[in-house]
């Protein structure tokens, strides 16, 4: 008997009605506050993925289904995340012209080759949200949030947690990795294998280490919260206002940091305890430079 790839699972007409449903929720949602929905390609060139997410990424260097194309030329990937394809259409089909600022949203599959188990599959759907624009201002970002935590109400998902902090920018993070390298190298010893590697290629994700052993260690790594310019400290107190002002429940968790290499200041988590271990709704921020970073 053929059976589905491992990772990757039907939706049997049973089923299809309450992805409909859920579907129709977040297009009314989306749209009432002026997000237009956009489709891209389920595949891209890979040097996309490696430009934007980062080449020393897990994403990148472990995850992705990579293929060479026919004419033995061009080498593609299906698609690991939603937010690179959008700003490279964004940039090819000189969207900026249209509006100051560009609203759009996406729902549709996307590809990694992860370890299959409950609530992580090779084949997953997503939808995401992403503003394009020159306004510096953090109201957006509060904006996004309002309306992600409107929807998950609307959807019925209970006990829902907001999880904040800033990552910093290209001035004031460099300095901090630099830092942080140097103290992973001195605990090196008592830490995981993948610690070990990420200390060295992409140390800002030691932080999302889940072995035990390794966490009264990371602890006593410094923390990109505190070691932030000037101007990320102000932007993320002016998000922070926002929040306050939509009487957004938070918290700043000052190890919370994001896996691609294209976040900037803001990042965020969106949690429901009712989930299990895989427990995150909702993981994003800032991608300040990207499509400059593309153009």
């Amino acid at each position: 008997m053929i059976r589905a790839v491992r990772g990757t699972y039907d939706i049997l007409p049973g089923d299809v009605r309450l992805w409909q449903a859920i579907e129709r929720e977040m297009r009314a949602v989306f749209e009432a506050y002026a997000f237009s929905e956009i489709r891209t390609p389920i595949f891209e060139t890979t040097d996309l993925f490696v430009r934007s997410v980062g080449a020393e990424t897990d994403i990148v260097a472990k995850e992705m289904y990579t293929f060479t194309d026919k004419d033995e030329t061009t080498s593609l990937t299906l698609r690991p995340e939603g937010t690179a394809p959008v700003v490279r259409s964004y940039i090819e089909h000189h969207l900026a012209d249209e509006s100051r600022m560009l609203k759009l949203y996406y729902l549709g599959p996307m590809f990694r080759r992860e370890r299959p188990q409950k609530g992580r599959f090779r084949q997953f759907y997503q939808s995401g949200v992403e503003v394009l624009s020159t306004n510096d201002d953090p109201a957006i970002e509060a904006e996004v949030v309002e309306m992600l935590m409107l929807l998950f109400e609307r959807l019925g998902v209970p006990d829902l947690e907001l999880f904040v902090n800033s990552i910093g920018d290209r001035e004031c993070r460099p300095g901090y990795v630099e830092r942080l390298q140097s103290e992973i190298r001195q605990r090196v010893s008592g830490l995981c294998g993948n610690c070990k590697r990420r200390g060295e290629t992409n140390p800002l994700r030691v932080f999302d280490c889940k072995v035990p052993a390794c966490q009264p260690l990371i602890a006593e790594l410094p923390t990109i919260t505190d070691n932030l310019c000037e101007a990320c400290r102000e932007h993320f107190a002016k998000f922070c206002g926002y929040l306050d002002e939509r009487k957004i429940p938070y918290r700043v968790r000052k190890q919370l940091v994001r896996g691609l290499d294209y976040y900037m200041r803001t990042t965020l988590e969106i949690v429901s305890k009712h989930l299990g271990a895989q427990d995150t709704l909702v993981g994003g921020g800032r991608y300040d430079g990207l499509a400059e970073d593309l153009d």
